[in-house]
């Protein structure tokens, strides 16, 4: 078996472990944030545990693209910095913006998070840089092109959201608040709906294997938590608005 042919065999390994997690994550939310519980064994802080889950995806992504024998060339360079651009804020900026003091996670989550980040890592990044071929002729090709636009728009909503995330806490303040403003005027989790579009950008930009089993495995963990979390807020709030979905407007 070539290298390229073990690239394939693990993403649509991974595309199947993403079916699975779907299955199990629709009927139960996963311990962390807001559906954080007892009985999920010891815990340590929450932006802690962030870093450590997704260091792999910032730094190792870094260690195996520059050891592929493509990884001076353009088209690849092109789309390390749109994996980095997501990345290096979600490993060591986003953790230290949460305004969740004592908020805690569960080391198994910790544990889970990085078996699928290094694997998720080295499938990406060895295929860009090795196994894959991007000239410069790529970054005009309408696949890569289109990509990029999802890709931007994905990450320009998942900002937004955050952001509106952030600014319903106070310093010191661990409540719960209905969201408002942009997307959220439409949807629960529009964090969510804008990293599935990045991912799925990514996918066609690459337009590879494991970038497409990136994309599926995003949409199974995030549309099962998008619709505990819609839930959650209707149960919690009387005054909830009605016309929301859980991730897409108008429909889901």
């Amino acid at each position: 078996m070539t290298g390229a042919d073990t690239l394939v065999v693990l993403a649509w390994a991974q595309m199947a472990a993403g079916v699975l997690a779907f299955g199990v994550l629709w009927f139960v939310a996963a311990p962390y944030g807001r559906f954080m519980r007892e009985g999920w064994g010891p815990t340590l802080p929450s932006r802690w545990g962030w870093m450590l889950m997704k260091t792999p995806s910032a730094v190792g992504f870094l260690a195996v693209f520059f050891l592929g024998e493509h990884r001076l060339a353009i088209g690849p360079l092109a789309l390390l910095l749109l994996w980095q651009a997501h990345y290096l804020h979600r490993a060591y900026v986003f953790p230290w913006r949460l305004r969740e003091r004592g908020k805690r996670m569960p080391w198994v989550i910790v544990g889970m998070g990085l078996v699928f980040n290094c694997l998720n890592t080295w499938l990406n990044a060895r295929w860009i840089s090795q196994a894959g071929r991007y000239e410069v002729s790529w970054l005009w090709d309408p696949r890569f092109v289109a990509g990029l636009a999802v890709f931007v728009a994905g990450c320009a909503i998942n900002q937004h959201a955050d952001a509106v995330l952030f600014a319903l806490r106070g310093p010191g303040d661990s409540g719960y608040r209905i969201p408002r403003g942009g997307l959220y005027r439409w949807v629960s989790c529009p964090n969510y709906l804008g990293e599935i579009l990045e991912w799925t950008g990514w996918a066609v930009a690459t337009w590879s294997l494991p970038g497409l089993a990136f994309a599926v495995f995003t949409f199974t963990n995030l549309a099962p938590r998008a619709r505990a979390t819609h839930r959650w807020y209707r149960q919690t709030f009387a005054d909830y608005p009605s016309e929301r979905k859980a991730l897409v407007p108008f429909v889901l």
